[in-house]
């Protein structure tokens, strides 16, 4: 039977990890990161983790590089991280991509140093979008849960054998707790029914996985990486589609909120998502009609679905928790490339290093795209 508990972002994550049957976890910890650890490590000492191999390292690097070497063997796998960690962690990234092992992580967000905040931003998170993992991002504690058990069985169809990459929001989501439904263990079980992974090493069939020199024939692998992108879209709805029947919770790869007639539409992901929500029921009710377009996967990038959710608002407005140095916001730079010309696309950065963004600064967002009807970029400091 499932059941409802209080659970902070973290302990949502070690139950997925449980619930999953996840065979091996390498860890480093690292703020805010840390209790998913503490949590996982506490059910292996009292014997309810008996098929995990949990294996506390001296770095993210080598967590990362164990991840990929108990991957490589087909154990299911599982680690997490945050900001500088994952960093750390970059260089092994596309070998795990690259050499199409099904891991799963979670990345807590943090903002980058320097200067140093223990806070929440997404650079560290879209810093690794050209790594080759599909990514997605949370926006409640619920979602954190749910998208673990969904990304093995993603990561592990035939079709795609990517690495996925989770994203939950620093203390917002990790140290908040909020009632969060844990799935029956049968049902669980039943959903994922693992497939065998293809390329593994195996003493007794012997086999290079990576290793290979190659030139010529390198780009065709980077195509075939793209390729099986493309084709996890397909695979992602079908799961999510999968889950709603087996669990009745919904997900989208774009999700659409008071979008019906909106003249006015904000992008945005993450938790400042619910700010973003209330801002447009407060504004709803005064007459005004905005709507949000929440971002929940990164990659594959949803450009299809994106455009067809904004396809018939022109005012519309791209929130980035995050900087690109020199470009701007990451999203809007990714989101206006995707939209017709004759739209007005502005972008609004804020929240960096966890700054709170309040209802009023998101409903003046929202009055700034229907006021000016021109394209802008602004900071919400």
């Amino acid at each position: 039977m499932s059941k409802k508990e209080l659970l902070d972002g973290n302990q949502a994550a070690a139950w997925a990890v449980k619930l999953a049957n996840v065979q091996s976890f390498p860890c480093f910890p690292i703020t805010p990161q840390t209790e998913i650890i503490e949590t996982i490590a506490k059910w292996k000492a009292d014997g309810k983790l008996k098929n995990l191999v949990f294996n506390e390292l001296e770095s993210e690097h080598s967590v990362i590089s164990a991840a990929l070497g108990s991957q490589m063997t087909g154990a299911r796998t599982f680690t997490a991280t945050s900001s500088q960690g994952i960093m750390l962690m970059h260089e092994i990234l596309p070998i795990i991509s690259g050499t199409r092992m099904p891991l799963v992580m979670v990345n807590v967000s943090r903002a980058l140093s320097a200067p140093i905040t223990l806070w929440p931003d997404h650079n560290d998170f879209l810093a690794m979008r050209d790594a080759g993992w599909i990514m997605f991002c949370c926006e409640t504690n619920q979602e954190v849960l749910d998208t673990i058990i969904m990304a093995y069985k993603i990561a592990e169809n035939k079709k795609v054998m990517l690495p996925v990459l989770i994203n939950m929001d620093g203390f917002i989501h990790s140290y908040t707790r909020t009632e969060v439904e844990i799935p029956d263990q049968k049902k669980v079980s039943k959903f994922l029914m693992k497939t065998k992974q293809k390329n593994r090493l195996d003493v007794k069939k012997p086999m290079t996985l990576g290793g290979a020199v190659l030139e010529e024939e390198y780009i065709k692998y980077r195509s075939q990486l793209h390729s099986a992108h493309l084709e996890a879209i397909n695979v992602i709805k079908n799961v999510q589609k999968k889950w709603k029947d087996k669990f009745k919770r919904r997900y989208y790869v774009v999700e659409e909120y008071g979008m019906k007639n909106a003249k006015a539409a904000l992008v945005i992901m993450g938790s400042y998502s619910t700010i973003a929500k209330s801002a447009v029921d407060n504004l709803k009710s005064k007459g005004i009609n905005v709507g949000i377009v929440r971002l929940r996967l990164i990659r594959p990038f949803p450009s299809d679905e994106i455009r067809s959710a904004l396809g018939h608002v022109n005012e519309i407005g791209v929130f980035d928790q995050n900087l690109s140095p020199g470009l701007g916001g990451i999203l809007y730079s990714e989101v206006k490339a995707c939209l017709k010309k004759n739209k007005n696309v502005s972008s609004f950065i804020g929240g960096l290093g966890g700054k709170p963004v309040s209802e009023k600064d998101f409903e003046e967002i929202f009055k700034t795209l229907l006021r000016e009807k021109k394209e802008m970029r602004k900071w919400v400091m």
